[in-house]
C-alpha cells in the first residue's frame, strides 16, 4: 500500500471499529457501568492494570475487584477500614496481580484521592513534552511513592523502556473524545493529540504487517516511531488508530 493508501486503509478500520458495539467484550465496559468520574477513574485504573491475556478474563477479575469494593469504588477508596483492607490479602484477582497487589493499590488510591479530586493530575504533562515519556515516569513515582511493595511491578516503567501499554491505554480511555461513545473524554487537560497507541502484541504485529513500523520489540522507542506516522496521519487524534490495528488483530481481518 502507498501512504495515502494505507492512512485510508486505517481511517476506514478506526470508524468500523470504533462504536458502542466494540464496548460489550471490552475491558472498558467495566467502567462503562458507572456515571460519577471518580468511580470511572478507579475501576477503569484499575481494570487497565489488569488487562493482559484473554479479554472475558479481565472483565470477570474486573468484577471480582468490583464486588470487594461492592460496586462502590469512589466510597471504597474514601472510607474502607483497616479490616477491610486486610481482607484483600487472602483474595486472588487476576493472574500474577493479587490480593495484597490489590490492597496496595486500594492503599495508594487513598493517599492519591485524599490529595487530588482527580487522578488527572498525576498524569499532566509539563512545557516542551510531546509524549508521555516523563508524565508516566512522574505518575508511576507518585502512585509507589516510598514503599517498594512487590506490587510496583505492575505499574510499567517508561524509563526502563517499557510500552506502557496499559497505562496508555487507560490514558486514552479518560483522555480521548469523540462522538462515537467508546473513549470517556473525562480529562480536559490533557491534549488527546499527545496520546501514543497502547502497544501489545496484537497492535505490534499488526503495524509490523502494514510496515508502520520496524522495529521487532514492543517497547517505548517502538511506540515514539509508530507516533511519527500516526501522527502525520491525524494529528489532532493519533490514538483513534488503536481501533484499527486493535481490531484487525483480534478479528484477524488482516
Amino acid at each position: 500500500m502507498t501512504v495515502p493508501e494505507l492512512k485510508s486503509f486505517l481511517d476506514e478500520k478506526a470508524d468500523f471499529y470504533n462504536n458502542l458495539s466494540f464496548i460489550g467484550d471490552d475491558p472498558i465496559s467495566v467502567p462503562h457501568r458507572f456515571s460519577l468520574k471518580q468511580d470511572i477513574e478507579i475501576i477503569g485504573f484499575l481494570t487497565a492494570t489488569i488487562s493482559w491475556g484473554n479479554r472475558k478474563s479481565i472483565i470477570n477479575d474486573a468484577e471480582k475487584m468490583l464486588n470487594f469494593m461492592g460496586n462502590s469504588p469512589f466510597d471504597f477508596i474514601k472510607n474502607s477500614s483497616v479490616k477491610e483492607l486486610n481482607s484483600l490479602e487472602k483474595t486472588g484477582i487476576h493472574r500474577t496481580f493479587n490480593g495484597e497487589d490489590f490492597k496496595e493499590f486500594v492503599i495508594n488510591l487513598k493517599r492519591i484521592y485524599s490529595q487530588n479530586e482527580s487522578l488527572e493530575n498525576l498524569f499532566l504533562m509539563q512545557n516542551g513534552e510531546g509524549n508521555f515519556y516523563h508524565a508516566l515516569h512522574r505518575f508511576r513515582e507518585n502512585f509507589i511513592g516510598e514503599n517498594l511493595h512487590r506490587s510496583r511491578k505492575h505499574v510499567s516503567s517508561t524509563y526502563k523502556n517499557s510500552s506502557a501499554k496499559r497505562l496508555m491505554m487507560f490514558l486514552r480511555w479518560m483522555v480521548r473524545k469523540d462522538r462515537k461513545g467508546v473513549d470517556f473524554g473525562l480529562w480536559h487537560n490533557i491534549d488527546q493529540k499527545y496520546l501514543s497507541i497502547p502497544l501489545d502484541v496484537h497492535t505490534g504485529n499488526i503495524s509490523r504487517k502494514l510496515h508502520l513500523i520496524q522495529r521487532k520489540q514492543n517497547d517505548w522507542k517502538t511506540v515514539e516511531e509508530m507516533d511519527l506516522i500516526l501522527r502525520k496521519f491525524n494529528p489532532e487524534d493519533p490514538a483513534k488508530y488503536d481501533f484499527a490495528l486493535f481490531g484487525l488483530g483480534v478479528s484477524k481481518d488482516f
